[in-house]
């Protein structure tokens, strides 16, 4: 499987501390044409460095908001450590070279 990791800068400054939205899109493979939007990368709060939200749905339940993750781990948790690094990686690389997406 090949994919590439689309960047999107955030150019206004809401929300606080948002820097950008991040797809992956497939480029081979089973899943090739497709993309799986909603990762986010934020300036940490306490100002050291990066994190990186993945796609989620929110919803009500008794009247308390909740968040249904819509990309989880089979059974080792440290999948989804790969998958932040990989978004990550491709924001820095950008950082460097913002005219070319990363792959």
């Amino acid at each position: 499987m090949s994919i590439e990791v689309k960047i999107l800068r955030n150019d206004r400054s809401m929300p606080a501390g948002k820097l950008a939205d991040a797809e992956i899109h497939f480029i081979e493979g089973e899943l090739a044409g497709l993309k799986l939007v909603g990762f986010s990368i934020w300036e940490r709060r306490d100002g050291n460095g990066l994190s990186v939200t993945f796609p989620a749905r929110q919803f009500f339940f008794h009247g308390d908001k909740r968040n249904f993750a819509l990309l989880r781990a089979i059974g080792n948790p440290n999948a989804q450590d790969r998958a932040r690094d990989l978004v990550l990686r491709a924001y820095e690389q950008q950082a460097h070279n913002p005219v070319r997406a990363v792959s």
